[in-house]
């Protein structure tokens, strides 16, 4: 054997919750002991959450994936000679011919688990830096171009089309513009932006700077959450990286033209995900909603023209970039182009992150990626786009996951989020959930957020409790509609969304009577 064996242990904050650190400790510590040549690489995540730790050996037929591996399986997996591929209980073959991978999509991801996070020859070697090259020897209104007619939309939740949101900013007259990421990855069951910062961060830089190209700006941000370090920490080391090696500072690859990039810490509240209350926590203010207009791409961070956009939108600019918009826009239906990184949690056998272009169905997402419900029950409801979104009942499986679909079932796709729920879940408890968490987290500037979703679990409680059932009832469903009309910003504006879709789709869990039928 010549050359040391590279070995592919991951550095996912999620697989180092589940052992991964130890695991990769007792790989070296066993390849020492027989003095075997073995290199160990902390990768990112495949996104398989359920076989990790999943280590990787490469081989002549490729990388073979072996996992969950513990510590105390690292001296098994040895004596079966795992190192050059051999059989064991744990192994599960080639790692892209695995069903699950093999049936994704994988552009934004495509690098993440596959490239060593902060190595920037890893990173060109797979693609990285030829979009920004591209985008050097083009001008700003080539680049806009690219990115409106590649039919992107912004993947943290809006989904406005990112296109004309840069050429907003790019026709602002102004002596300073401002790019920055909203790396405030706060809905539940959502993880794709941590793990890209995690697996893949220079994609991230490299998108960020194209944007600035095509804006005017000099300064970005990312803006990433506190519970977040181990984002934080390989986001700040990959800048420094890349600023060393000129992809960021005052002469980006030589072309004369500046950005530089800074990382800060969210303040630790929801409603920092929100566009505006984030700029006032970058500002140094508490995280508070602004009245809309001035949009911030006119009027935004510090007063200035400012492009926001999420982790997974910004890392999807390289790829128009560097194959062309068309590439891009054949990916997905009608008016949702390209992919988005689906995240399956909750009851779900097989969670993880699932690339796939849109169109496919929630059923298939559930049970062809997701295996069904992990305690072996019937999925009865799922929750799509975090804690604001709908919850779908079985009879709405079958909807293809497509912005526009989606807002014609009184639902959203969001950031990608699936969190799936058994048979035993209560519904009501879950529209409670709903409107108490949006008084947690209501920066509390308009009425109808603040005190609607109080007054909400309040009723939701009476009507539970069987107190005028028929009458609290009225009461909800108006109150939801001043809150969906009146609210300010999207927290207190779609609470009413998971409220609803249990009131409607689930109202045995109230003691309401389907209709047509009598109640108990």
């Amino acid at each position: 054997m010549s050359g040391p064996v590279t070995v592919y242990v991951p550095g996912d904050s999620s697989a180092l919750s589940l052992g991964a650190d130890a695991t990769a400790l007792a790989i070296a510590e066993a390849a020492a002991a027989r003095k075997l040549d073995v290199r160990v690489v902390r990768n990112g995540s495949r996104g398989m959450y359920w076989l990790e730790p999943l280590v990787e050996v490469v081989t002549p037929e490729g990388r073979v994936a072996y996992g969950p591996v513990k510590a105390q399986d690292v001296a098994s997996l040895f004596d079966a000679g795992f190192l050059a591929g051999g059989p064991h209980p744990l192994r599960h073959g080639v790692t892209d011919a695995m069903p699950w991978l093999a049936k994704q999509e994988r552009l934004t991801f495509a690098r993440v688990g596959v490239v060593d996070p902060l190595s920037l020859d890893d990173y060109r070697a797979h693609g990285g830096y030829r979009g920004l090259a591209n985008a050097l020897k083009m001008d700003s209104a080539a680049i806009v171009a690219a990115v409106t007619d590649s039919g992107l939309r912004g993947r943290g939740g809006a989904a406005f089309p990112t296109g004309i949101k840069w050429k907003t900013a790019a026709g602002a007259v102004a002596d300073q513009k401002y790019v920055v990421c909203n790396a405030d990855e706060g809905d539940s069951g959502t993880f794709s932006d941590r793990m890209q910062m995690e697996g893949d961060p220079y994609a991230l830089i490299e998108g960020m700077t194209i944007a600035a190209l095509a804006i005017g700006a000099t300064i970005g941000y990312v803006y990433i959450r506190s519970e977040y370090p181990h984002a934080e920490a390989t986001t700040r080391e990959a800048i420094r990286r890349a600023r060393d090696a000129g992809y960021l500072g005052p002469d980006v690859c030589g072309s004369g033209r500046a950005f530089e990039l800074h990382v800060r810490r969210g303040a630790g509240a929801y409603i920092c995900g929100e566009e505006t209350s984030l700029l006032e926590s970058l500002e140094g203010k508490r995280g508070m909603v602004r009245f809309k207009p001035p949009l911030p791409a006119i009027e935004g961070l510090f007063g200035k023209p400012t492009v926001i956009n999420n982790v997974i939108s910004f890392t999807s600019v390289p790829i128009i970039l560097d194959r062309g918009a068309a590439f891009y826009r054949d990916y997905g239906m009608g008016r949702s182009r390209g992919t988005l990184p689906f995240q399956l949690a909750g009851n779900i056998r097989h969670g993880g992150l699932v690339e796939k272009a849109f169109g496919l169905t929630l059923r298939e997402l559930l049970y062809d990626f997701g295996g069904g419900s992990a305690s072996g029950r019937p999925l009865r409801a799922v929750q799509v786009g975090g804690p604001l979104g709908a919850y779908l009942p079985e009879s709405q499986f079958d909807t293809p996951l497509d912005y526009e679909a989606f807002i014609g079932i009184g639902a959203m796709i969001g950031h990608g989020g699936v969190v799936a729920f058994d048979d035993t879940v209560d519904m009501a408890q879950m529209a409670r959930y709903a409107m108490e968490f949006c008084a947690l987290e209501s920066c509390g500037k308009c009425t109808p957020c603040r005190i609607g979703s109080t007054r909400g679990a309040e009723v939701i409680d009476r009507i539970v409790a069987n107190h005028e059932r028929a009458l609290n009832e009225v009461v909800l469903r108006d109150l939801c509609d001043t809150m969906v009309g009146g609210s300010l910003c999207a927290l207190g504006g779609m609470t009413p969304f998971p409220v609803l879709s249990a009131l409607n789709h689930f109202p045995e869990d109230f003691g309401l009577a389907r209709p047509g039928t009598r109640a108990a």
